[in-house]
């Protein structure tokens, strides 16, 4: 696939056609998110360490987090010379106190935006974002150090989120099978909660995040209930005073690529169904 993208140390590349794609995908979730009433908002690629601090990230997802850093100049007593150690990596001596992180889902940032609201009934929210992850291995467009990710987002009242994540449910399957993928929905686990305790009982009797699997290897799209732990974290109440729940569906672009060219062997043909699939 060469002449469609390059990838390489989890970075990848896209050629004109798998743009194309990407943004016929993307597009047809937009869509969703309309008749979802879902509001389109942006937001930075980088989230202060204190606000991932506060959503228990650190706890949660250590292995994934990517920090950025400043450079130490020598007139704050860096060392002087080449910064790039072995010709591969700044040197840690180099780097100064990392204040953010690169965003590694793109809810997170919705649910800090809504720090300390008062929601007088369901708020939906679409929103994309370059994310990154430190993975122990990646492989072309299914395992990427940095990718493109859409999310549909419920804050509101337990019922409004879960019949949110439903609707989506036999969206996403039926949409996948209109461009010839055969999707399985798996339960999956949710790192936001206990390993013991109460909350992890509850997350076993009704599972709090589900994926979209390819090939009984791929997940290219999930859906999660968070339960009220950002309302909590993030101090999101509802109109009796309660802490909001919040779910959001999820939606990993170049791993619907990937599944799409891993299904059929020619790019006109997956464009041309795609079209068809989203119109």
């Amino acid at each position: 696939m060469s002449d469609l993208y390059t990838a390489r140390g989890g970075l990848v590349t896209l050629g004109p056609e798998l743009v194309r794609l990407m943004d016929l995908l993307d597009g047809h979730f937009r869509t969703w998110a309309r008749e979802a009433g879902a509001a389109p908002m942006l937001f930075p690629t980088v989230i202060g360490a204190a606000d991932l601090e506060s959503i228990d990230y650190f706890d949660n997802f250590p292995q994934l987090a990517l920090m950025t850093a400043p450079l130490r100049l020598p007139a704050e007593g860096g060392p002087t010379g080449g910064a790039v150690a072995d010709g591969l990596a700044v040197a840690a001596d180099r780097l100064g106190p990392s204040e953010y992180g690169l965003v590694s889902a793109a809810c997170y940032n919705v649910y800090l935006h809504h720090r300390s609201s008062s929601l007088t009934g369901p708020r939906f929210v679409t929103t994309v974002a370059k994310c990154f992850r430190n993975e122990d291995y990646y492989d072309g467009l299914r395992r990427l150090r940095g990718f493109t990710m859409r999310e549909i987002v419920c804050l509101g009242p337990r019922e409004a989120v879960l019949e949110h994540l439903a609707a989506f449910r036999t969206k996403v399957v039926e949409f996948a099978a209109c461009l010839g993928l055969g999707l399985t929905v798996e339960a999956a686990s949710d790192p936001f909660f206990e390993k013991d305790g109460g909350r992890a009982l509850l997350a076993q009797l009704f599972p709090v995040k589900e994926e979209f699997v390819h090939g009984s290897t791929l997940a290219i799209g999930s859906l999660n209930f968070h339960r009220n732990f950002f309302g909590e974290r993030c101090d999101i109440s509802l109109a009796d005073g309660g802490p909001a729940y919040t779910g959001c569906v999820a939606f990993g672009l170049e791993r619907w690529i990937a599944a799409l060219l891993e299904t059929h062997s020619n790019i006109d043909d997956i464009l041309e169904r795609v079209a068809e699939a989203a119109s």
